[in-house]
């Protein structure tokens, strides 16, 4: 069973994601994944110099700045660069998936319904919290202004929207009711299985 768990920035994902490690699921990261393989992969480095020209690595790694800017404002950018990168990472997720044996695993995706992936996953949890904090968050994660923040958060879609779509739902404004839901989630998760 293939779980997917989203959440827009500063929501809190990462923390969530350790509670179901801490259960013995496997988690796996989409984004970190990405990173990864855009590193490692000989294609996807040809075809993102392709794409971006020279720049788009520094030193024999991708330049994320770089990227960054360039897909900030350019959805076709995007599309194209996600294009190059998705497809190796959803047979990068098959690959791991077939050597895990737990009771079901959770595979991290920011923009889950942005990208119209819902049927990849068998039930989908989003991760919640509120506006400002999630700001703060940020902010002091990242060490963004609020307007850099505001402007992602503008690409994803709304809570209410996302809660719409999903099968269960996490507000992560205070990390001990969090981790209650969450264990209320993964114990559901394996009533589930078992029925």
């Amino acid at each position: 069973m293939v779980v997917g768990l989203t959440g827009g920035i500063g929501s809190g994902k990462s923390t969530i994601l350790k509670c179901f490690q801490s259960y013995g699921i496997p988690v796996y990261i989409a984004d970190d994944e990405a990173k990864a393989l855009m590193n490692r992969s000989k294609v996807i480095r040809r075809k993102l110099i392709h794409l971006f020209g020279e720049k788009a690595y520094e030193n024999d790694t991708l330049n994320r700045p770089y990227l960054a800017s360039k897909i900030f404002n350019d959805k076709t950018l995007l599309a194209k660069m996600n294009a190059i990168v998705h497809p190796k990472v959803a047979t990068h997720f098959k690959q791991w998936l077939n050597k895990q044996d737990a009771a079901y695993v959770i595979k991290e995706v920011a923009i889950i319904f942005e990208n119209n992936l819902q049927n990849q996953y068998d039930y989908i949890i989003t991760v919640v919290a509120d506006k400002d904090l999630r700001i703060k968050r940020v902010m002091q994660r990242d060490g963004v202004s609020r307007e850099k923040v505001e402007a992602i958060m503008k690409n994803q879609w709304s809570d209410e929207d996302k809660i719409k779509k999903s099968d269960f739902v996490i507000v992560n404004d205070n990390l001990k009711e969090a981790q209650k839901q969450a264990l209320k989630i993964h114990k559901k998760l394996l009533k589930k299985l078992n029925s």
